[in-house]
Parts: structure tokens; sequence; C-alpha cells
């Protein structure tokens, strides 16, 4: 969580080239489908191993449950004929004992358990008109704010009908671009222009928190939906994102974190918008109804521009990859194959160099006593790894018990402060790791 899409590479390649076991826990299925080559499954109180990524088993999964359905469906025809010969000869005595044995035989066809599917969202994209041209065009554009410039000479086009994803490291500026081009953050420089008859609908990665806590869920609803828009659809729009029955008369006060995103994009979708602007959707949806918004934006027809770290999501959606890096904005045109291609490139390259220069370069056993920095008593080394180690334990016991209030919370100040919280102990949670890992080099060397 909360690793962009680089950083997420460079682990994927650290567990590739790492000999020993790994248990990896996430939902991101790209990076499970990169790093483990078995699958542990977890439901109905058992545990099981599956040899092969998690693709295979998801798949495997289907299967098994299409063919027990089948099977189900033969046993029910089989009951349906025993019940019906048993029915016409248990009264006959020349037949009553071949009617028992038939009886006894009914008794043994047992249904298969199958597995019942959670309640998913069904979510629809609004129905717009397809259309030629570039959406939005940056122009020598500069992003950031009056106290820092973010990134600068911004040249972008995007078509209609494209599927736009922004990526870059934590921090280069990816809400700031997106901030910039809808308006709600004046560039420093250079100019934005929509083309003509564009219509926007933008969500933004915080919007839940700033609902109405008093609302229900339908008063929510019907606030954001155009004027004229009747009573039925807002209900079949609420239903379909589960809000069914008396889920509608809901105050917004009492619904989870996930239940109030579902709710912003029941609100966004609502509208004919062509172009939806959406900064991490994903965030607190479950996998179904991630799974659902990426098939409803593929199938739809206009606009969209979004962040996401979800690379699954990514891959489904995106047409195009635009890159915010070091000050600059790239487009990369052939989409997340692309783009993916391009850092994988990069990385290697990187990893090639540096192993060519260490190769190059002087061991420290041919040194001079002169030359050779100091080294610290191993004792002193292991104190310090030792504390390390509790801090990290510590920290980690701290981020799991903020995350866990975050996804249990209602209210809407909490949720953004248990957010920062988490993303803080998170990005301290990093440091004291990659401390530990400087310390056992440390070592190495000390011994």
């Amino acid at each position: 969580n909360f690793l962009d899409l680089r950083t997420q590479i460079l682990l994927e390649h650290f567990l590739r080239s790492f000999k020993e076991a790994c248990l990896i826990v996430s939902h991101d299925r790209a990076f499970l489908n990169a790093t483990c080559d078995q699958t542990l499954d977890l439901s109905r109180g058992k545990l099981t191993m599956y040899p092969g990524k998690i693709d295979a088993f998801l798949n495997y999964q289907k299967e098994q449950n299409e063919h027990l359905l089948r099977s189900n469906v033969a046993i029910q025809a089989k009951r349906r004929d025993l019940e019906v010969f048993i029915a016409k000869n248990k009264a006959r005595a020349s037949t009553a004992s071949l009617a028992r044995s038939k009886s006894k035989q009914l008794e043994r066809l047992e249904l298969s358990d199958i597995a019942s599917d959670e309640p998913t969202a069904c979510i629809r994209a609004p129905l717009v008109e397809s259309r030629q041209g570039p959406a939005v065009r940056c122009k020598d554009l500069a992003i950031g704010y009056p106290e820092r410039q973010v990134a600068s000479g911004i040249d972008v086009e995007i078509d209609h009908g494209s599927r736009a994803v922004i990526v870059g490291d934590n921090g280069q500026g990816k809400t700031t671009f997106l901030r910039t081009v809808v308006d709600s953050l004046k560039p420093l420089a250079g100019e934005v222009k929509w083309g003509f008859g564009c219509q926007i609908g933008v969500y933004a990665q915080h919007v839940y928190t700033s609902l109405s806590e008093k609302d229900t869920v339908l008063e929510n609803l019907q606030y954001n939906a155009v004027f004229g828009t009747t009573t039925q659809k807002i209900l079949s729009i609420a239903g379909a994102m589960l809000f069914r029955g008396d889920a509608v008369q809901k105050r917004i006060s009492v619904l989870s974190g996930g239940e109030r995103a579902r709710l912003c994009l029941a609100g966004l979708l609502l509208s004919p918008y062509n172009v939806l602007v959406l900064d991490e959707p994903g965030n607190h949806l479950d996998v179904d109804t991630v799974e659902a918004l990426a098939q409803a934006l593929v199938d739809y027809k206009g606009t969209v521009i979004f962040t996401t770290h979800d690379r699954h999501f990514m891959k489904r959606v995106a047409t195009c990859v635009i890159e915010v890096r070091d000050g600059h904005v790239t487009n990369y045109g052939g989409g997340y194959d692309a783009y993916l291609y391009a850092v994988n490139k990069e990385i290697d390259d990187g990893e090639r160099e540096l192993a060519t220069r260490l190769s190059k370069a002087p061991s420290s056993a041919n040194k001079p006593a002169a030359a050779r920095a100091p080294r610290r008593d191993d004792r002193a080394i292991r104190k310090e790894i030792a504390t390390t180690e509790k801090a990290i334990a510590r920290l980690d016991d701290q981020k799991k018990k903020a995350s866990s209030q975050l996804l249990e919370t209602c209210d809407a100040a909490e949720s953004l402060r248990l957010h920062n919280e988490v993303t803080a102990l998170a990005s301290q949670l990093e440091e004291a790791e990659e401390r530990w890992c400087q310390l056992q080099a440390e070592l190495e060397e000390a011994v």
C-alpha cells in the first residue's frame, strides 16, 4: 500500500532475486503474479495451498465452481427421476423392494456445497456520444504552488475517448497536475484549454470526507442529480451501488469508508459527463467493486483521466500513460505495456551499470589502511540493530492499528486524520527498515 509504480517494480525485482522464502499478503494482483508461484486460499475457516500464480488459482476456482454447478444440476435431475420412480412403485408388492433400494440411492445423492457470491456493485458509466479531436490541451504549463513549482514546460494533449492514467513517484505532482487540469488549482504559467462541449465530472481523492453528515443516501443523490432526473433512476443507481431498500435512508454519518466512496461514485455517474477525472477512485473500494468500475470505464465512450496505485486497474483501463517525474511530464502514447517496458528497461540498465561499477571498483582488502573508513565495534552495531528492530515492530503495530481504525470509522474528520497518520507511519517504517538494512551490511563488514 502507498507505494508508487516504480517502487513496486523495484520491490518486485528484489523479491524475484531473493533466494529465501516469502509470504506475501496483498490485494495487488499484478504484484502477486510477478512475485509469487504458489497461492494460499483462506476461506470458510480452511487454509488451502494451490500450486501456481493468483490468476491460475482464480481461473481454477471459477472452473471448479462451474463444474460443481453442472454436477448439482445433474444430481437434481437424477433425484427427480428417483422420486418419480419411488412414488409409482412403492405401493406395489412386486416393485416395493426395488423402490426401497432406490430410496437408499436417493438418500446418498447429496448436492455439492458451492460458495455463494457476495453482492457486487453494478456500475454503469453515463451514456455519451463518441467525439473526435483533442479533449484537453496543456501548453507550456507550469504547475505547483506560489512557494514551490512542481513541474514546468508541460505540453500534453489528450484526445476524446482516451483513458489517460497519470503516474509518477509519490510527491512528484500527480494530484497537483489533475487539480490544475480541472481548474481547482491555478497554473503558475501556461494554459489548459478544454475542447468545446466538454462536461467534466471530478472524483477527488478525499471527496468522501466532504459529504454532509446529516444527509441521507437518497438526499445526497437527489442533490447531485441533474434537474429532471426521476426518483426511479436515482433509486436504480443507488441499488446498483448496493444501497437497496431501507439503506437509501441511512445517514451519511453512519456509512463506512467503502460505502461513502460508492456513494460519491453514484453521484458522479448520475450526470451525463463526457469527461471523468478520477483521483485514486479505487481507494476504500473492495476488489469486486474496483473490477466493476474498471469494466464500466472500458465501456464508457467519453474521456477518462485518472490516477491509481492499482496496476491491474491501470492495465485494464488505460490507453495512454502520462508520467510526472523530476519536474517534467511525458506522454507514453503506447499505453500501460509500453510504459512498463520502459520502466523495467531503465531498472535493468541501472542494475547492470551498478554491477559493472562494483566489479571494477577495488575491494576494501586491496585498499591501503589509511584509505579505509574506520569500522564501528560490532557490539555497538548489534545494539543499534536491536533498537531499530523494536522501532520497526512498534511502528508496524501502530500502522496496523491506525489502518484498522480507518476501515471502521464513519466520521469524516477522523477518517482524514487516520489516513494522514497511516501515511506518516508508513514513511517512518520505510526509513526504519532502510536503516536496518544498512546496519546489517555494516555488521557483515565488521565481522
